[in-house]
């Protein structure tokens, strides 16, 4: 995924998580599915980060100077996208994650 097309804000911005909670109906539900999806998008930057710094493992003495420039405008990149909590946080407002709860879904059943 792109992530440098969202459109989640690249700086801190406080959120009513009362409102937010509105589709699960609790605040720490929410926190946690936030959180999860958070987690998960980082691991997948990280991936993203160390498959093209791979490139540049092998490197020679003479090359290291210019390759060490591109290797710091990878990591620049990335140091401006937007943070994956804000990301997270985006898509749930959005309603593009989808989430379910077992425990929710088997009392359901029951009733």
């Amino acid at each position: 995924m792109d992530y440098k097309k969202t459109n989640a804000p690249v700086t801190t911005v406080t959120r009513d998580m009362i409102a937010m909670a509105d589709q699960t109906g609790n605040v720490y539900e929410t926190v946690c599915i936030i959180g999860k999806r958070a987690n998960q998008i980082s691991s997948e930057l990280k991936k993203e980060l160390e498959k093209k710094l791979q490139e540049f493992a092998s490197t020679d003495n003479l090359e290291e100077v210019s390759e060490n420039r591109e290797q710091i405008e990878i990591s620049k990149y990335y140091e401006k996208l937007p943070k994956p909590t804000l990301i997270a946080t985006q898509e749930y407002l959005e309603h593009r994650l989808y989430f379910s709860n077992p425990l929710k879904e088997k009392d359901r059943l029951d009733d």
